[in-house]
């Protein structure tokens, strides 16, 4: 493409987005006008409630760029508000997490509650005009949403509520966080690292790009395994609203309930009786709280646009926050069942540590992918030929039990329509001058 071509929607998605410009993840400007058009536009994940649980409990997170403390103040609700000090500018927290009482900013002790309101200006005392300390708080997240635990933020004021945002997503969401009797919870602090990749390849990834695994992931994943031959017979792609997905296998009523009680078995994970004896428990009572359907439901990988992930078999929730048009600090937080017993989260552990997180014997592969993937996208002379996303076009459609769009495990039509909702986002991308 040459310099300075004023390029139009079309020129980086197509109408039925089979064919993405290599530009969706390297330019600089485009890049710019995801931070404006989605991350300041649409419901961003922030923590799950299971962290947040006495007065004066804090976190620190990120809404595309925008630094962020979430807190439960005093007065029992959640509060987020944006990590800069009114006077000058400076983060007020410094820490991931913790409880506190007050932020104060190291430059000239500005204070603030947890609430974001500002407490207290050293300086006032010597002034004839102190500052209205009522008007200078910390800015709000306007919006806080949450279900199932899981807490969104928007800087949109007038975005649809979170329960309509989801739409039919929240029956995928159910298949995991309504399964367990007393629900999930977040353990410990999130993993963190950089990768030199655009953030929307980790999160196509994992919207439902299972097909990948027995390749890329061989030497854990035979593509002659019985865990492969049960991706392969009973594996779906579903759309239940354009950016969100799930990749899932869903199994014929008439199987055990030990066939689907978790799904990890095959993938190199570590199992002991008390953990399948539990799952087991689990399975059989499923069907009360997430329906006949639900309970034939085994969980691959879901996805909430535009960031969000969540790997079932592995638990863990991540999220990728862009740091430019080639970073990408990807986070990572271990989940298990909240009443799972002690031996069971054990398990688990081990089982999120082997696969997934920084050293993780998937992640890495993963990462180079991306990383790789990101390098591609990047090479001047094949700026002209664009990714083919056409896999299965054509042939997804509505399910007879499934909400949404089903395809089989081989149907990018997950990817097709992340990118369609993208490039509707993105609506005057044709305003800005690719160099």
């Amino acid at each position: 493409m040459a310099t300075g071509h004023h390029f139009t929607v079309s020129d980086y998605v197509n109408d039925d987005a089979s064919y993405i410009h290599r530009g969706v993840f390297t330019d600089e400007r485009v890049y710019r006008r995801e931070l404006e058009r989605i991350f300041s536009c649409n419901w961003l994940y922030l923590c799950h409630e299971s962290q947040l649980q006495k007065a004066g409990d804090f976190l620190t997170t990120f809404m595309g760029e925008t630094p962020i403390i979430v807190a439960l103040g005093h007065d029992g609700k959640l509060h987020a508000s944006i990590n800069s000090c009114r006077h000058r500018g400076l983060p007020v927290c410094r820490t991931d997490s913790g409880n506190a009482k007050r932020f104060v900013c190291p430059y000239h002790n500005w204070s603030y509650t947890v609430e974001g309101e500002l407490s207290a200006v050293p300086q006032e005392k010597y002034l004839q005009n102190p500052p209205d300390k009522s008007s200078l708080g910390l800015k709000k997240v306007p919006r806080l949403e949450s279900y199932r635990g899981l807490i969104f933020g928007s800087f949109n004021e007038h975005i649809e509520s979170l329960d309509d945002y989801l739409g039919d997503q929240k029956f995928y969401l159910d298949l995991y966080f309504n399964r367990f009797p007393e629900g999930i919870e977040v353990i410990g602090e999130p993993h963190k690292w950089l990768l030199n990749a655009n953030w929307k390849l980790p999160v196509e990834n994992q919207l439902g790009d299972v097909a990948h695994g027995p390749y890329l992931h061989n030497s854990l994943i035979e593509k002659d395994s019985d865990a492969v031959h049960e991706i392969n017979n009973h594996g779906l792609n579903c759309v239940a609203k354009a950016g969100h997905g799930a990749a899932l296998r869903f199994m014929p009523e008439d199987s055990d309930p030990k066939d689907i009680a978790w799904g990890l078995e095959g993938f190199g994970m570590v199992m002991n009786p008390g953990m399948e004896q539990y799952l087991l428990e689990v399975q059989k009572s499923a069907a009360s709280r997430i329906g006949e359907i639900g309970a034939r439901c085994k969980g691959l990988t879901f996805g909430v646009y535009p960031n969000l992930s969540f790997l079932w078999s592995n638990s863990t929730l991540r999220v990728s926050h862009p740091r430019g048009p080639g970073q990408v600090e990807y986070w990572s937080w271990w989940v298990v069942p909240k009443d799972a017993p002690d031996d069971v989260k054990e398990a688990l552990r081990i089982n999120y540590n082997l696969l997934f997180g920084p050293a993780g014997m998937l992640e890495e592969e993963d990462s180079e992918a991306w990383t790789q993937q990101y390098i591609g996208s990047r090479i001047p002379d094949a700026r002209d030929q664009r990714y083919y996303y056409g896999m299965g076009l054509g042939e997804d459609g509505n399910h007879p039990d499934l909400p949404g769009l089903v395809g089989s495990c081989f149907n990018e039509h997950y990817a097709r329509q992340f990118y369609l909702r993208w490039r509707d986002e993105m609506d005057d991308i044709d305003k800005i001058n690719v160099e």
